[in-house]
């Protein structure tokens, strides 16, 4: 089939699932579900392996996707149930005053981002985001976009994160020279997303029920505490002010699992493979039992520090998972989809027709991976197969150490923009944020292109050789 094909078929597939989502009001997760089957067949999977490619795909999202979601939720139900988001923006505002706010919790998420996952990161901060948005009373989306930008910059393109150390691997580019370059460019990049994101026009979006919201801190009561039932709602009177937990255990609380995760990837990067404290750091370091400690240490000292009993305490753990039922179903739909498309040779189709147009090496590298991107959904894919077509124009070109390093990031970089429905991240953030898929397009999809596009043009402009073109390598016509 050919590139022209393929690409008319996922163009068609892409329009048809907006339309089955925005104007025919489907579910996102069957509409997905869907579109993904029918592209399927019209790019010519056998019939026999059109189930396994997209049960692969679902598999493959929610094994990374379904633990890192629950436990987060439980975290933040737990914080914020006891008042903690609120006692933290309202610290914070005293401190840094309300015209500070946003700055500050952007740049706070930029720290947080570098030795933790984008999803992690966005997903433990979320509650916060609202509770400083309740103080400053203002949208949450002039917060939260921002947040979700930064985190997803430092994520494509600064190691330790898997993306940007894969890629490095493959075009030979130094880790810790992209670690000194990378950042400096992530923080430009933050700052023009940041300005960016407060000219958004948010206040006529009306947001829908969030995981972040859905049981909000109750400060007030006629009881020693207040009542969660099953199904995580909240009861009782509403006259006397109880205890909430503090600032600073609030900080502790969400420093524990970043330090955790910090501390697996220093010993991923210092210590000897295959050693056993490397093997027990990268164990205790990881995303799930770093927050599955977080989820544990919470329960004791909240639950204590509240008065809770054993068995409120376990039933806000469960009332944070109805939450994020919707965002887990949707998120693997995504990657049923984006491994349809990934299967179906539609990625492959873009890359090579943007090899053949033979342009400068930093510029094809962003692109390809841009498209890639937009394409099938996953930024770590588009990146990894980038820095693989990129191999021998970089080696063929004679680069220096740090130019290798500056298109190993635009390659990066590439994989930063068009987040959109066929992005597990896109369904993350816009559950999260409570946006329509229709308000998610206009204001996540843009906002975190032209965090994409800006972030490439730092890099293009810092080349010392702007001008070598893209050689075609042997064989792309196949």
């Amino acid at each position: 089939m050919s590139a022209a094909t393929l690409l008319g078929i996922a163009i068609g597939a892409i329009i048809t699932l907006l339309l089955l989502v925005i104007k025919v009001k489907i579910s996102a997760f069957v509409a997905m579900l869907l579109v993904a089957f029918g592209t399927a067949l019209a790019t010519g999977v056998p019939v026999e392996e059109v189930v396994p490619v997209m049960q692969t795909g679902m598999g493959n999202t929610l094994s990374s996707v379904m633990i890192v979601v629950g436990l987060g939720a439980m975290l933040g139900r737990l914080i914020e149930v006891a008042g903690g988001a609120d006692a933290l923006a309202q610290k914070f505002t005293q401190v840094l005053g309300e015209k500070r706010v946003i700055g500050a919790v952007t740049a706070a998420a930029f720290v947080l981002g570098i030795p933790v996952f984008f999803d992690v990161g966005f997903i433990i901060l979320a509650p916060i985001v609202f509770g400083f948005a309740r103080v400053a009373k203002i949208n949450p989306l002039k917060i939260g976009l921002p947040v979700g930008g930064v985190l997803l910059t430092v994520h494509v393109a600064v190691p330790p994160h898997p993306g940007p150390v894969a890629a490095a691997g493959i075009t030979g580019a130094d880790v810790g020279m992209m670690l000194l370059v990378g950042l400096p460019l992530c923080a430009i990049t933050g700052v023009i997303g940041y300005f960016a994101a407060k000219m958004f026009r948010t206040d006529g979006i009306t947001l829908m029920d969030s995981p972040a919201t859905a049981a909000p801190a109750v400060v007030e009561s006629g009881a020693p505490a207040d009542e969660i039932v099953g199904d995580g709602s909240v009861i009782g009177a509403v006259k006397n002010r109880v205890r909430t937990i503090g600032a600073g255990t609030v900080i502790l609380l969400i420093l524990l699992p970043i330090l955790q995760i910090m501390l697996g990837t220093v010993g991923n990067m210092v210590l000897e493979e295959g050693t056993a404290a490397q093997r027990w750091l990268g164990m205790i370091g990881s995303s799930t039992i770093a927050l599955l400690t977080g989820v544990i240490v919470a329960y004791l000292v909240i639950g204590n520090k509240m008065g809770w009993s054993l068995e409120k305490r376990g039933s806000i753990l469960d009332s944070a998972l109805p939450d994020v039922a919707v965002i887990v179903f949707v998120t693997g739909a995504g990657g049923v989809f984006a491994n349809v498309l990934v299967q179906s040779g539609i990625g492959n189709a873009l890359s090579e027709t943007l090899i053949e147009l033979n342009m400068p090496i930093i510029l094809a590298a962003f692109l390809i991976s841009a498209a890639l991107r937009a394409s099938q959904g996953s930024a770590t894919v588009a990146i990894l197969t980038s820095a693989g077509l990129m191999v021998e124009p970089i080696a063929a070109a004679g680069y220096s150490g740090l130019e290798t390093v500056l298109v190993t990031l635009a390659i990066g970089f590439g994989g930063l923009g068009f987040s959109h429905i066929n992005d597990s991240g896109f369904w993350i953030v816009t559950k999260y944020l409570g946006l329509s898929v229709k308000d998610g397009l206009r204001t996540w999809t843009v906002l975190i292109t032209i965090f994409g596009v800006c972030s490439p043009g730092v890099c293009f402009f810092s080349s010392k050789d702007r001008s070598s073109a893209l050689p075609i390598p042997e064989g792309t016509s196949n």
